[in-house]
């Protein structure tokens, strides 16, 4: 059978409203499993007082998680352009289950570790192929409608999640009897019903047979330059993503002495929801002016988190990571847009599953530095030196991601 990955099969005829609704569903299983990817984030500390670890413990946690992204995107992320997106979506619903089985039982640095770990492998699983089910669920609802729809609400579904299930998290740590318990058996409910709706979404894959081989990028030679400039820009927006979602409560708790629950996941949600936001007020613009916006506002958002965290001064921390966030959610569309645009249909898991390599890649390895650098030097320099690493990046790749942005 020749490769057919990407086509909606016969089904489809007539089958809009499926698609349609399949997309929700795909949208929903997407976001509740990123929500729980981030709901240990304001958790860390009540584990580091029962557990007696530090901050440096915490980005090693943090750092397994995206191992575990890293490492599933390279083995799976891409097998659903050849076995369906449905085969993987609803293992990758499941292993999350487990994960939060883990996090019930066990609060231990090991636990934790597998855990989080475990979690990892889910969202390596599920993201390349869920953005890539719903590209495909819209273009069979809604043929001819253009891109814009699929780019707002994966992304939306992406970080959006991310910031609700750390605020979540934060407002039950917070407010509950079983801070370490109540947050995980919340989104295990919501995890079971995505995996039970994935059951009604029509599959937009026919699978055929391919003999098994890890991850590789497929990109059209004409199409490479825009798509390394995409992976590039989307390495340093999740740098920025990982400082909020492993650091961020020490430095409300060290730094500006704020030890509220609600307030660390509260300043993790602000920087998602912030993202979401301008994805959805600049779905209407140009690609190019998408991406210059995203990189002006990442540089000044980043500016004002370093300078705060240097005074200290809470405030000024919140407003610059709604600022650094809108920029790397208008930046992370505008990348997305530019993969889906570059890669072949039959391919279109392949390129996404290598756009959240780097991603992943940019989630951990900076924040990793970043942890080492607080165990050395005092907390505000390798803030400094951090973002500077990042500003040093998009000086390099700012004029070649607005110019592959058309």
């Amino acid at each position: 059978m020749t490769t057919s990955a990407s086509t909606v099969p016969d089904e489809a005829v007539g089958g809009s409203r499926s698609h349609d609704r399949g997309f929700w569903i795909v949208a929903f299983t997407f976001a509740v499993t990123m929500a729980f990817s981030a709901v240990p984030a304001p958790l860390y500390v009540l584990y580091q007082a029962e557990q007696g670890f530090g901050p440096f413990t915490t980005t090693i946690i943090f750092a397994v998680y995206a191992v575990g992204v890293l490492a599933s995107l390279f083995l799976a992320g891409h097998v659903s352009d050849w076995v369906g997106r449905r085969r993987i979506l609803v293992p990758a619903v499941l292993v999350n289950i487990l994960a939060g089985l883990i996090f019930l039982e066990w609060t231990s640095v090991p636990a934790l570790l597998v855990a989080r770990f475990v979690s990892g492998v889910s969202v390596g699983m599920l993201t390349a192929t869920a953005t890539a089910h719903l590209a495909e669920l819209h273009m069979a609802a809604r043929p001819g409608s253009g891109r814009t729809r699929v780019d707002v609400v994966a992304t939306a579904a992406n970080l959006g999640g991310i910031g609700v299930g750390a605020l979540v998290a934060g407002v039950l740590a917070q407010y509950v009897t079983a801070p370490l318990h109540v947050p995980y058996l919340v989104f295990q409910v919501l995890l079971v019903i995505a995996a039970l709706g994935l059951t009604l979404v029509p599959e937009t894959v026919e699978p055929w047979r391919m003999e098994y081989r890890p991850q590789k990028v497929t990109v059209p030679r004409e199409g490479r330059g825009r798509y390394f400039a995409a992976s590039a820009a989307v390495l340093v927006y999740f740098a920025v993503f990982g400082l909020f979602t492993s650091l961020s409560p020490a430095f409300l708790a060290g730094v500006l002495h704020q030890d509220s629950h609600a307030l660390a996941g509260g300043a993790t949600f602000v920087v998602f929801a912030g993202a979401a936001l301008a994805q959805i007020l600049l779905s209407r613009s140009p690609a190019r002016h998408q991406a210059s916006f995203g990189l002006t506002a990442l540089v000044l958002g980043l500016v004002l988190v370093t300078v705060a965290v240097q005074l200290p001064d809470l405030p000024l921390f919140l407003i610059g990571g709604v600022i650094a966030g809108s920029g790397a959610g208008a930046g992370f569309k505008t990348a997305m847009g530019i993969v889906l645009s570059v890669s072949r249909p039959q391919a279109r898991g392949e390129a996404l599953a290598g756009l959240f390599l780097a991603a992943y890649v940019g989630l951990s390895v900076p924040v990793l530095g970043l942890g080492l650098a607080v165990q050395l030097v005092p907390v505000q320099a390798a803030l400094i030196g951090f973002t500077a690493v990042l500003l040093v990046i998009l000086a390099v790749i700012g004029r070649r991601l607005v110019t592959a942005a058309r």
